[in-house]
C-alpha cells in the first residue's frame, strides 16, 4: 500500500492594508496563494478578502478556510493540518502581514514541525521590519514585545522598563498597539521616557497614507504630532546610533 505524501504548509504574508496585493507581494507568493484550495487563517473573513484580491484559480466558494484564533483549543490545532495529512498543500494566512508574528499562526507551524510536515515561509510585508528599516534605530540588536499592557500603571511601568533597556543595552525596543489606543500610547511614551530617547512611530506602512516619524522624545514633546488614532502603527524606542558611533570612535 502506497503511503500518502504529506502536503506542505506555506506561510503566506498578507498585505498590511487595503492595497493591491501585487503592489507589495512577490509574484511567487501570489502564485502559491492562487493555487491552494486549503487555508488556515486567524479571521476567515479577512482571508477571503485577501484571496479575492489575489484572484485565485479556483472559485472562492470552493476554497476551505479553517479558523485559528486565540480561542482555538490546543487539541484542535493539529486537526487543522488534516488537508496536509491527506497530501494537500495548505496555506497559513494572517489578518495582516506575516503569520506567526503577533498572531496565533506559530501554533500551527509548531504542530507542522512535530508532524514532519514541511514548512515553507514566503516573502512579503512585515510591518515590524519595515518600521525598523525606516526608523534609523539599531538594527543589529532589537526586541519585539507585541502589545503592552492596557492598564495605565502597568503600561507606564512597561514603558519605563523598555526605556531602561534602551539606555543600558542600546537594543531597539519594538511594540504595537490597538489602533484606537494609539494616541493614549503616545501620551504615555512622552510622559514616561527620557528626553534623549529616540521614538519612532511608523504608521500605515505600505499604504498611500504611510508616515514614519523618528526623533527624540524631547522633540516629540515640542512638535505638533500627526493624527494617529485608528491607524495601524508600529512603535520603536532606541538610541541615536550616529551619536553612539561617534562616541565610540572618539574613545
Amino acid at each position: 500500500m502506497t503511503k500518502t505524501r504529506l502536503g506542505r504548509l506555506y506561510v503566506i504574508p498578507n498585505t498590511l492594508g487595503l492595497v493591491p496585493s501585487a503592489s507589495v507581494l512577490p509574484q511567487e507568493t501570489l502564485a502559491v496563494a492562487r493555487r491552494l484550495n486549503h487555508f488556515v487563517a486567524e479571521t476567515p473573513k479577512a482571508a477571503r478578502q485577501f484571496l479575492k484580491s489575489v484572484q485565485p484559480s479556483l472559485p472562492l466558494q470552493s476554497i476551505t478556510i479553517a479558523e485559528l484564533s486565540e480561542h482555538t483549543l490546543p487539541a484542535r490545532v493539529a486537526e487543522l493540518l488534516d488537508p496536509a495529512y491527506a497530501g494537500n498543500d495548505l496555506g497559513l494566512v494572517s489578518d495582516a502581514g506575516c503569520p506567526g508574528i503577533a498572531d496565533p499562526g506559530a501554533l500551527l507551524v509548531a504542530a507542522a514541525h512535530r508532524a514532519g510536515i514541511r514548512v515553507i515561509p514566503l516573502p512579503g510585508s512585515s510591518a515590524i521590519l519595515l518600521a525598523l528599516m525606516a526608523s534609523g534605530l539599531n538594527g543589529q540588536a532589537f526586541a519585539f514585545h507585541g502589545y503592552l499592557p492596557a492598564k495605565v500603571e502597568a503600561r507606564l511601568n512597561a514603558i519605563r522598563s523598555l526605556d531602561e533597556a534602551v539606555m543600558h543595552s542600546g537594543a531597539t525596543q519594538i511594540f504595537i498597539e490597538t489602533p484606537y489606543r494609539n494616541e493614549v500610547m503616545v501620551d504615555a511614551l512622552l510622559a514616561a521616557c527620557r528626553p534623549a530617547t529616540q521614538f519612532c512611530a511608523a504608521v500605515d506602512l505600505t499604504l498611500p497614507s504611510e508616515h514614519v516619524i523618528s526623533m527624540t522624545i524631547a522633540a516629540w514633546r515640542k512638535s505638533a504630532r500627526p493624527p494617529l488614532a485608528k491607524r495601524p502603527a508600529v512603535f520603536l524606542l532606541g538610541r541615536d546610533e550616529t551619536a553612539v558611533t561617534t562616541l565610540r570612535r572618539r574613545s
